[in-house]
């Protein structure tokens, strides 16, 4: 039960950081126009929004859809990892109910969980 407890909180607490620096990489992706997912070009020929970017020699990557595919892989990989710490969450809690350790030990009974 304590190995639960623990490798639970622990997932937890990831999947809850994770949840959180995904939503503020898209707030800030979404805020800069997608400016800083191509600050390692240097050519003066990109504009100043990411979606109308094209791709140049000077890039070491095709930026013609960064901006859209980098949207559309943080949007459900968000969702996914929020998700997994509420499942995580739960698993915790199922693991101090085994314990008998908080309020919630007492109303349920180990046969009911």
């Amino acid at each position: 039960h304590w190995t639960l407890l623990s490798v639970s909180l622990l997932n937890c607490l990831l999947s809850t950081a994770c949840s959180v620096g995904l939503a503020l990489a898209i707030a800030l992706t979404i805020h800069s126009r997608g400016t800083h997912l191509v600050a390692g070009c240097n050519s003066s020929a990109l504009p100043a929004d990411a979606r109308a970017a094209i791709a140049t020699n000077d890039c070491p990557f095709n930026t013609t859809r960064i901006y859209d595919t980098a949207l559309a892989l943080w949007f459900p990989s968000m969702l996914l990892a929020a998700a997994e710490a509420v499942l995580s969450g739960r698993c915790c809690l199922v693991a101090l109910i085994f314990e008998g350790i908080g309020p919630c030990a007492r109303s349920y009974g180990k046969q009911q969980v």
